[in-house]
């Protein structure tokens, strides 16, 4: 199990519309709550017009490092301009990448220090997706491709990672070598755990 604490994800009711005042909150409260109980491996942040800006997410990302606190950066395909900030703010793409990377964003993905990138087929498929990842030209560049079923019930609820593996070959054109090694291997790497596990 690899827990990561996404607390800035979206803003709750009772925050009353104050991103700020709530960032504060996940900074000073939250994040030294949760490290002290050890309860998550790594911090992650929703980077997105309709989440969090990029400003914001540095200073969980500041927080969480000065805990000892590995991050990952949360962008969906949605809305991207903040996601691009925060990357260049943060002069790292980690975690999650965006479902669809189109041509002139690519020159930064191969710039990236995580040279791997997590495909959500599942997510693709239920938010009708229409733009796909460009997986020749990760082939291409050698970037490691890590394939998760994103389960959740707003853009994902999918549990199967057979399917999800399935619909990586289908929708995705992934042979069936990167499928296997994207649920295993890759995803070990991507989480930091390919010591461990991934490689049986």
């Amino acid at each position: 199990m690899s827990t990561t604490f996404l607390g800035a994800h979206a803003l709750p009711p009772e925050a009353a519309g104050d991103k700020d005042a709530y960032i504060t909150s996940v900074c000073e409260d939250m994040l030294p709550a949760v490290a002290a109980a050890g309860l998550a491996d790594s911090v992650d942040a929703f980077c997105e017009t309709i989440g969090f800006t990029a400003a914001q997410v540095a200073r969980v990302f500041d927080k969480a490092k000065a805990l000892g606190l590995p991050v990952k950066l949360h962008g969906r395909a949605i809305v991207q301009p903040e996601g691009r900030r925060a990357r260049r703010a943060l002069r790292r793409t980690v975690g999650r990448p965006p479902r669809a990377c189109r041509r002139k964003r690519r020159s930064r993905l191969w710039q990236s220090r995580a040279w791997w990138r997590w495909l959500l087929p599942g997510a693709f498929y239920f938010v009708r997706e229409t733009h796909k990842p460009p997986v020749e030209e990760l082939r291409r560049q050698g970037v490691r491709i890590a394939i998760a079923s994103d389960c959740n019930p707003g853009t994902s609820p999918l549990t199967s990672l057979l399917l999800a593996m399935n619909m990586g070959a289908t929708l995705f054109r992934l042979t069936v070598e990167e499928c296997l090694a994207g649920v295993t291997r890759e995803a070990a790497r991507a989480l930091g755990r390919l010591g461990s596990a991934g490689n049986a």
